[in-house]
């Protein structure tokens, strides 16, 4: 579990492919460095978010780690596209004395988004994005949590319609810790949609389920009866 503030921007040292073809697969692995505050308290087998990908510590030592990239990561995420000397957002998982600031950020990457466009308003940036998937724009709020790259930021605005994108702002600070405001136009980056909505919406959907087969009986299920039928209304 990540909390989506990103600790330190490190720098890809090598990107290695490694043919197990043999055994029956197929694997990647990454060695990132620059990162001397990762490498603090870095053991063999922790969990650290890379573009906000939960990947695993698989070597390391006093100047760089290694993490191991499984295929289906390479397919749903933007960690095959780096090269040596690309910049990527760092986050350890999250341990019980740290204050929670962002929000519950599993690292588990629902699709990746190409950046639309980049807006200067003030000292600020926003940032257009359009998922590859457009599906997961139905979990996408405004001024709700999203992950971009691992960092948890708010949602300005979204269009399901026509652009299929949604926008969030990053503050001068901001842009000075991540490394998504210095990508560019047609860039992509990892997108993580807010949890709670891909568990609402799973528990909507048993819900009316069970309402059809007329099993609704638990408190939860009575709760989101009143909700879905008080939001019917609203739309007749």
């Amino acid at each position: 579990m990540f909390t989506g503030i990103v600790e330190a921007i490190g720098t890809v040292k090598e990107f290695i492919e490694t043919d197990t073809s043999d055994v029956g697969g197929y694997g990647s692995s990454i060695v990132i460095t620059d990162c001397p505050l990762i490498l603090e308290d870095a053991h063999l087998g922790d969990s650290i978010a890379v573009n906000g990908t939960c990947v695993t510590i698989t070597d390391f030592n006093s100047t760089d780690f290694k993490v191991g990239v499984a295929p289906e990561t390479l397919r749903r995420t933007n960690l095959g596209d780096l090269r040596p000397g690309h910049k990527v957002n760092l986050e350890r998982a999250v341990a019980g004395h740290v204050r929670f600031g962002g929000h519950f950020v599993q690292g588990h990457i629902d699709t990746t988004a190409t950046i639309l466009s980049i807006t200067p308003d003030g000292n600020a940036k926003t940032f257009w994005f359009q998922p590859l998937d457009s599906s997961v724009l139905r979990f996408v709020v405004e001024k709700g949590f999203i992950a971009v790259d691992g960092a948890s930021l708010t949602v300005i605005d979204v269009d399901e319609t026509v652009r299929k994108a949604f926008s969030v702002m990053l503050i001068s600070y901001t842009q000075d810790k991540i490394v998504t405001s210095k990508k560019q136009v047609g860039d992509t980056v990892n997108i993580e949609v807010d949890l709670m909505g891909k568990l609402l919406e799973k528990q909507v959907t048993l819900q009316i389920e069970n309402q059809l087969k007329g099993q609704l009986n638990s408190t939860l299920g009575g709760l989101v009866e009143k909700i879905v039928d008080s939001k019917l209304r609203q739309l007749k």
